[in-house]
């Protein structure tokens, strides 16, 4: 197999193939504007690359926006859908950052960009791999506790269904809620929803 034929083949594993990908395989990125000319790559945004027959997963801009913002992790609205939590269909990509990163210049989907600082940040972050491609998401867990520490951006009201419907579709644990709760210091705003519910 030629050079080619190896990144055709990368791409039909990973669906989403990036010139950084290419290079780590010791491969040259120039061979995947060469492969867009003959038809055999589409380009889906800048700097990634699929096949033009691919079947376009449920989560397919959240593969994308993964690729393309390295540090981003799938937070509030974004993380719900995407563990089938409630029932919010954002029209933007919720994405956390660490705080003081670059904010991402993407021309689409729409990004809605938290900021977060260590432990805030660091922890719950789950990798999933939907068709070879890794999407970081915050876990169902940290989602719940994000949402009150964020309530007055999504509204209490979408804390207190995501809280509901996860604790009823047994996707958290009193134990990991307690622990994000800590981590996010909304302890005290949601006792009382906890103590009402969960018992």
């Amino acid at each position: 197999m030629n050079q080619s034929d190896l990144i055709l083949e990368l791409a039909r594993r990973q669906r989403v193939v990036r010139a950084a990908d290419v290079r780590a395989h010791g491969w040259s990125p120039q061979l995947l504007i060469r492969l867009n000319q003959l038809g055999k790559l589409q380009r889906l945004a800048r700097g990634l690359y699929g096949l033009p027959d691919a079947e376009v997963t449920e989560h397919q801009t959240l593969m994308e926006v993964c690729q393309r913002v390295p540090r981003g992790v799938l937070c509030l609205l974004s993380a719900l859908q995407f563990h089938e939590i409630g029932t919010q269909l954002p029209h933007e990509v919720w994405v956390a950052l660490p705080e003081g990163s670059q904010t991402p210049a993407l021309g689409y989907p729409t990004l809605r960009i938290t900021r977060l600082r260590g432990a805030a940040y660091s922890d719950g972050i789950q990798t999933v791999t939907d068709h070879g491609a890794p999407i970081r998401v915050y876990s169902p867990a940290k989602t719940v506790t994000d949402c009150f520490k964020f309530r007055h951006k999504i509204g209490l009201d979408v804390a207190l269904e995501a809280l509901k419907d996860a604790w009823r579709s047994r996707k958290v644990t009193m134990a990991e809620l307690g622990h994000f709760a800590r981590i996010n210091r909304v302890e005290r705003v949601m006792q009382p929803y906890l103590e009402a519910w969960v018992q």
